[in-house]
């Protein structure tokens, strides 16, 4: 019998991938030049310019049209890979590992974040307050002008703190899940609510369709990355105990659905208290607090920075075993449906097997 190479191989492979490319982001951070998700930005407002509408329908067009653009490319290469893989299996995986990693690379944006974050503690420790809020632009859409050094700390914390989740722990969550449509289309959804998906004038309404797909493609990754920064409280010196208490009791009053419950863990695990006025270019927005501590100093910055490092490990060791954990659950489902047949390999034949509607995820 022909070993199975649609199930348990295409699994170990996605999750090597994705690995790989998590410890290149770990290692080189972004692309310093070409990154693709600014390519996919610039497109996204050469064709806002051609659909811009004030309406939710107008908006739902843009959206739909740029998400159909990367989704379907995609998926075109993930099902060639897989027919490569029937043809030439270890050659073909070699191809495969490569290609997710390079787009689990291009994708995340964990080291950036963090680098990012170390820096500006740095400099809120030296007092340098001017350096501080010039690099706070690259954390936070906030108006740095209007803060001081106890504000833009927080500011960072709390970027910090969403983009773990939505710029490391999500897309790992959706190749896990769904392999480069997954990494690709998730990306593209985060990078539309973040260019139309707040609230002003211009995008109130034009912005909807990006912002709810954000809230919905964030319900479940958001909550994991939460409850991992909790268990991950004591790598700076919190409590695990502390971090979830705050994040049940404050999590839900923020007004993302997501953000909240991971920057109520971070605050929780830091023992700070995040939250409060929120002053942008365009608005000054007034938040619950989050979190029953101390204002956040500029050494802070840098702990949430470790704490971010910490859950990223723990999520790329957790994608690491969803190969053979998969493997698991579909052997038991195998075994349990009586869809294998004497020689255990159900999956390795042709369209009907579990294998092939596993491909379709």
């Amino acid at each position: 019998m022909v070993p199975s190479r649609a199930v348990v191989p295409s699994r170990a492979v996605r999750a090597f991938g994705l690995v790989l490319g998590a410890v290149l982001d770990g290692l080189l951070a972004d692309p310093a030049r070409l990154h693709p998700v600014a390519g996919f930005g610039r497109a996204a407002s050469r064709l806002e310019n051609r659909l811009y509408r004030d309406g939710r329908a107008p908006g739902a067009l843009h959206t739909a049209v740029l998400l159909a653009a990367v989704a379907v490319p995609a998926v075109a290469a993930e099902r060639a890979a897989e027919r490569a893989a029937e043809r030439a299996a270890e050659r073909a995986a070699e191809r495969a590992v490569a290609l997710t990693a390079v787009v689990t690379w291009t994708v995340l944006g964990g080291a950036s974040l963090r680098r990012q974050g170390r820096r500006l503690g740095e400099e809120l420790r030296a007092d340098d307050l001017a350096a501080a809020r010039e690099r706070l632009p690259a954390l936070c859409g906030r108006d740095p002008a209007s803060l001081d050094a106890a504000g833009i700390a927080r500011g960072a914390i709390e970027s910090i703190a969403e983009n773990t989740s939505d710029a490391l722990v999500a897309p790992l969550w959706w190749g896990a899940l769904a392999g480069l449509p997954g990494l690709v289309t998730y990306r593209a959804i985060n990078t539309l609510d973040a260019m139309i998906g707040h609230h002003s004038p211009r995008y109130e309404r034009f912005g909807w369709a990006a912002a709810r797909l954000d809230d919905l493609a964030n319900l479940l990754p958001a909550r994991m990355c939460a409850l991992v920064t909790c268990a991950c409280a004591p790598v700076v010196g919190g409590s695990a105990v502390d971090a979830y208490w705050v994040m049940r009791r404050d999590g839900r009053s923020h007004p993302s659905p997501n953000a909240g419950m991971v920057e109520a863990a971070f605050a929780g695990a830091l023992g700070l208290r995040l939250g409060g006025e929120l002053r942008y270019p365009y608005r000054v927005e007034h938040r619950p607090e989050l979190g029953f501590g101390r204002r956040p100093q500029g050494a802070d910055v840098a702990a949430a920075a470790r704490l971010s490092a910490a859950v990223s490990v723990v999520c790329v060791a957790l994608t690491a075993a969803a190969a053979p954990v998969a493997r698991l659950v579909t052997s038991a489902l195998t075994a349990r449906l009586g869809l294998g047949t004497g020689s255990g390999r159900a999956g390795s034949g042709g369209s009907g097997g579990p294998g092939r509607r596993e491909r379709r995820r």
